[in-house]
This record gives structure tokens, sequence and C-alpha cells, in this order.
């Protein structure tokens, strides 16, 4: 079965060319959501965590003190790259895990991650699929979406890789720009990718 990643900045509507894809079937991996659950649930991960950032990491009955992290990280690059250094790898087995469970007789499954290409896991992907929107369209969709500053979006843009550092690591490209039909996009995709199965 292949193993297809898909990736994009911000506000570039990934999710959505995920849900486009689930409707054919297509099994997704949505790493970001399994990197906050996993954060209580993996043993490996919340011992390093406390070992990094102090035992207050968690409250009673392994709560995450989101608020002792975040103070830690929030402006400190340092700290930020120490907590993504255990993060990644616990996501990567969760995904190693889950591939495993899926049915075989499958064409492909996909894993989303925000840090697909940051945090190096598109290499364990077999192709990978970068979704692109114009950058003003990504702070309108972010800003009424999480309701937040447009500043505040951009702090958090300056966080990920651009998109054209992005599409120099892409197999593939999808515009959600509001004027190609991505579910044609979308389509076009799914049809190569059964035929590389």
């Amino acid at each position: 079965m292949l193993k297809i990643g898909i990736t994009g900045g911000i506000g570039s509507g990934k999710t959505t060319i995920c849900k486009v894809f689930e409707t054919l079937g297509i099994p997704i991996f949505y790493a970001d959501t399994v990197a906050k659950q996993i954060m209580t649930t993996d043993q490996i991960l919340m011992d390093g965590v406390r070992a990094t950032f102090g035992e207050e990491s968690y409250l009673e009955g392994n709560i995450l003190n989101n608020k002792h992290i975040a103070n830690i990280v929030f402006n400190n690059e340092k700290e930020l790259i120490k907590l993504n250094a255990l993060v990644h790898p616990a996501v990567f087995r969760a995904f190693d895990e889950w591939d495993a469970k899926l049915p075989k007789h499958l064409p492909y499954s996909i894993k989303e991650a925000a840090l697909l290409f940051e945090s190096g896991s598109y290499e364990m992907c077999d192709k990978n699929i970068l979704v692109t929107s114009p950058h003003a369209l990504k702070i309108e969709r972010v800003t009424k979406r999480d309701k937040v500053s447009e500043e505040q979006v951009l702090a958090r843009m300056g966080k990920q890789f651009t998109d054209k550092q992005k599409l120099k690591l892409a197999d593939y490209l999808i515009e959600n720009n509001e004027s190609k039909s991505i579910i044609l996009q979308v389509l076009d995709l799914h049809q190569q990718f059964l035929i590389m199965k």
C-alpha cells in the first residue's frame, strides 16, 4: 500500500482536501490531532516531557499542563525544538501502528501533517502532496476560523517552511485558490495513485 503525505501552510485548506479523499474511502492519519492525543497516552513521550520540562508538565491524572508547556516554548525557539524532538518520534510510532492495522487491500493511505517537511516525516511517505493557497486568503481563513489577529497568524506562519521551500520537496501540488476545482484535482491524483499501487 502506498503512503501519501499531504501538507500545506496554515490556512491552506489541507484538512478540507483530506475530507475529499476520505469520501473516496481513503484512510487519513491526522498527525496534528494524534500529536495532541498522545501527549497523554504515549508513556515514552510523557516521560520525556517530564524529564525535559519538569514534573509540573502534567497535572493530576496525567492531564497535560498546556499553560506550563506554552510558557516555556512559546517564545523560545530552543525549547520548542526540544519539544518537537520528543513529539515527532512519538507521532511516527503512532503512524506506524495505525498503518499496520489498515486492511492490506487498500490502494493507499494519507498522512496529513502541518510539519510534514519540517519534521522529516515526508521521507517515510512514497509521495507527497503540497496544498497551496494565496497568502491573503490563508490569513483570512485562519483569522475567521481561530478568532485570532493577523499578527498571530503571521507569527504561526513564521514557524513553518514557506510554500516555495515546500514545493522543492513535494511531488504533487493542489491549488486551493477558489478558482480551480479541488474535487477535480483530488480525483486526478486519486486515479494516479490507483495506477501506482
